[in-house]
């Protein structure tokens, strides 16, 4: 799969952690492949992918699924598999977005936001910041919630430089437009939820 993914003419690029998010043009990858024509990868192992092989790499709420160090380890090793100016994408639960569910007073999209949550995942009559907030850190699988200034540093460990923030679906670069996958909640949720960074490998590594 992979040795003729990379055949194909035209730029190329990796999806991890792809779930049912199945994207045109992409080498699409996930732990538990849903389809035959995903690739099983482990993020948090050796990528089975050759250095230097990919232009962009795009990963959404996929990183937060596995340890602090695991996903250093997730980081360098698409530094290692992206070409010389090569970018990477990445969408993730912002730990701020939590602290803020907790205060008040609550803007319209958080009560929303909390109402749904309590309905869909708690089920229970009590609409209740305090128990969203639990559920979230906890379910899923999630093992570490990021938060900007913790991804950027670990982004920058594994060599990544011009990390630049972005909101869901926008980009400057037009191979990293329209990835998330919003459909997947009421409108303006997964924004709440989320951060985007963008960093990019340098052309010059030595």
């Amino acid at each position: 799969m992979v040795e003729g993914y990379l055949r194909q003419a035209g730029e190329k690029k990796l999806h991890l952690g792809c779930g049912g998010n199945i994207l045109q043009g992409w080498l699409n990858s996930d732990y538990f492949p849903v389809r035959p024509d995903i690739l099983h990868l482990d993020a948090t192992k050796t990528f089975p992918l050759p250095a230097d092989s990919f232009d962009y790499i795009f990963s959404e709420h996929m990183i937060e699924h596995i340890s602090y160090n695991d996903g250093l380890v997730m980081l360098r090793e698409s530094f290692r598999v992206l070409k010389a100016g090569g970018k990477i994408r990445l969408s993730t639960p912002n730990i701020k977005f939590l602290i803020d569910l907790y205060a008040e007073p609550k803007s319209p999209l958080q009560s929303d936001y909390i109402a749904w949550a309590t309905e869909k995942f708690i089920k229970t009559t009590e609409k209740s910041d305090t128990l969203v907030i639990n559920n979230f850190v906890r379910d899923w699988g999630h093992k570490f919630i990021y938060d900007p200034k913790t991804l950027t540093s670990s982004l920058e460990m594994a060599g990544f430089t011009q990390v630049e923030s972005f909101e869901i679906n926008r980009s400057n670069d037009t191979a990293l437009m329209d990835l998330e996958n919003t459909a997947r909640m009421p409108p303006g949720f997964l924004q709440l939820e989320s951060f985007t960074l963008e960093a990019r490998k340098p052309q010059c590594t030595d």
